[in-house]
């Protein structure tokens, strides 16, 4: 998390080096506890926040891929999840580079029950546990420079026959649980989560779900956005964070797409 007395150069620098990772791996991208104050660092690297989500039953822009067959339902392992993720070179403009930070997932409880899968997943653990997991950052090297490039952080999760279904199950209704926020404890302190909005989703995989948690960093609203994608038991989670301003960001589509049809 971002704490007051920690120098702007020093959390830009954190910034660039975990390419906007996860809150389990980067100390500045996380929302902060009741006690942070001050405004937003205007000039942290993130997300393409000129790219917006669409709310849920608005009308939508977002490409429709052709449908793949399902998945086979493989339980992968680890080896194979490393071989399934994207590779630099594989979508245009994009370098893939193993996570900076490894793979050491966050603590964040929920306070409230029905709010769990959204903070496991923000720990960059979806519950129910995946058996093998594979971490990626995605960053448009295009944008190499800007204050707005686009980092996607990118989870590969292989779970136990019927887990992954479980997964989506539980987060598809966390997100219509918990609208009005939801607030986490950590060994970190606590954290609060304004607002929870579904989003619409690309249409890839067996089945998919994309939303915006709003969170706080110094006092200032954050859109976090997710999109968990199903292809048999392979989970994948797809996020990006808005620093810049409070537009909702994008995931780029044509990420999701290539992902999901190297999945079996």
């Amino acid at each position: 998390m971002v704490r007051n007395g920690v120098p702007m150069k020093a959390r830009r620098t954190v910034m660039v080096a975990t390419a906007a990772a996860l809150c389990f791996a980067a100390v500045a991208c996380g929302p902060s506890g009741d006690d942070a104050s001050g405004g937003k660092d205007k000039g942290n690297p993130a997300t393409h926040p000129s790219r917006t989500g669409t709310p849920s039953g608005s009308p939508s822009a977002l490409p429709s891929p052709s449908p793949l067959p399902a998945g086979t339902g493989r339980v992968l392992t680890a080896a194979e999840l490393a071989a399934a993720a994207l590779t630099t070179g594989e979508v245009a403009d994009y370098e893939v580079t193993p996570m900076q930070g490894g793979e050491e997932t966050g603590s964040e409880k929920s306070e409230d029950l029905a709010c769990r899968p959204l903070a496991a997943v923000i720990n960059g653990a979806p519950e129910p546990a995946a058996t093998a997991t594979v971490f990626r950052t995605v960053m448009d090297k295009s944008e190499e420079g800007r204050d707005d490039q686009t980092v996607v952080t990118e989870i590969l999760g292989s779970h136990p026959k019927g887990a992954a279904q479980q997964v989506l199950r539980d987060v598809r209704d966390a997100v219509q649980a918990c609208v009005g926020g939801f607030r986490t404890a950590s060994a970190d302190g606590p954290s609060t989560y304004s607002k929870v909005e579904q989003l619409d989703a690309v249409k890839v995989g067996d089945e998919s779900i994309a939303y915006q948690v709003t969170g706080n960093i110094e006092g200032d609203k954050v859109p976090l956005v997710f999109q968990l994608v199903r292809r048999g038991s392979t989970v994948v989670t797809f996020y990006v964070a808005g620093f810049l301003d409070e537009a909702t960001p994008e995931l780029p589509p044509e990420l999701l797409i290539a992902q999901t049809a190297k999945l079996p």
